[in-house]
């Protein structure tokens, strides 16, 4: 009696841990896979990207692997891309419409790293030109011809002001402009003028993410402006949120240490150039919070939080 007892014990343990074991763990558990289909629409659920844990990008994959046209994104806000299998850093920047540079300066790759699946890469909606240098070229009339930023050109190709310009050498000149056929689907330019003039105006919405300080510059970049005060100022989240981006160190485009939080009304905000963070990605804050101190980090040349509003006006 006994013996039947025990045995009965122990095929409902063996089954229990049999069960655990095929759930895995954090070591063990699959990576996020795509859906394979013939119709590259498949599978989607009506929707033209899958969406994971609420923020990353999760593509649809044909047999032979290639990545599927993403026919509509808010392209005036950063996006959380999960890699899967077969994707290169070419293929995904084509979908999101920006250059692959722009994804490695933004997660801060070198080149020729490789992306592994699972792998979660910010990508920011803005670009820049690529230019092959001729005969006569200075980085002063190169940043003229293209609308590009001299110091940036110089930072984003590790170039200094004594270097001498190889002709036939490749430059990306962040954020330029090229002339209308050659210009990027989403480029700096575009999306900071739809940015200005367009979206939603939610009055009382945002407060102004520190106190005191003055304005020293208005909309400029991607709907952004600069408030400045001195460093070690508090950084509060201007709505409450998500924070889905924290980044602290790297180039990070420019931004240097930055943050960006996620709102209820559909909305981002964006706080770059930090001295120091004090938030990480996953966090929810509450309007009025502080979420790191003003700096000088990055693209900067004094003390001051760079301010983005992505998806609506920039109130201040």
């Amino acid at each position: 009696m006994d013996a039947k007892f025990f045995d009965f014990f122990e095929k409902i343990l063996g089954k229990t841990n049999e069960s655990a074991s095929s759930m895995g763990t954090s070591q063990t558990i699959p990576l996020l896979t795509a859906p394979f289909n013939i119709n590259l629409l498949n599978g989607m659920g009506g929707g033209d990207i899958n969406i994971v844990q609420d923020s990353a990008l999760l593509s649809v994959t044909g047999p032979l692997g290639s990545i599927a046209d993403v026919v509509e994104y808010k392209s005036d806000q950063i996006s959380l891309y999960s890699v899967r299998e077969g994707d290169t850093l070419s293929d995904i920047a084509q979908v999101f419409g920006v250059s692959a540079n722009t994804i490695r300066w933004a997660n801060e790759l070198k080149s020729g790293s490789v992306i592994s699946p699972g792998q979660i890469l910010v990508i920011l909606p803005i670009t820049g030109v690529q230019y092959t240098v001729k005969k006569g070229d200075t980085i002063q009339s190169i940043s003229k011809k293209y609308a590009g930023d001299s110091d940036e050109i110089l930072s984003f190709n590790g170039l200094s002001r004594s270097t001498s310009l190889e002709i036939g050498s490749t430059l990306i000149i962040p954020n330029g402009e090229a002339s209308e056929l050659a210009k990027p689907a989403f480029s700096q330019s575009s999306l900071s003028k739809a940015a200005r003039s367009s979206g939603p105006s939610y009055v009382g919405y945002y407060i102004r993410p520190i106190s005191g300080g003055v304005k020293t510059q208005g909309i400029h970049g991607y709907n952004g402006v600069d408030l400045a005060n001195s460093c070690g100022t508090p950084v509060m989240a201007a709505a409450g949120g998500d924070v889905i981006i924290s980044k602290s160190q790297g180039w990070n485009s420019g931004y240097g240490q930055y943050v960006v939080v996620s709102h209820a009304n559909g909305t981002q905000t964006l706080y770059a150039h930090l001295s120091l963070i004090i938030t990480a990605s996953g966090f929810h804050v509450v309007q009025g919070q502080v979420i790191g101190y003003v700096g000088s980090t990055g693209l900067s040349t004094g003390c001051h939080v760079h301010f983005e509003v992505r998806g609506a006006r920039n109130p201040f």
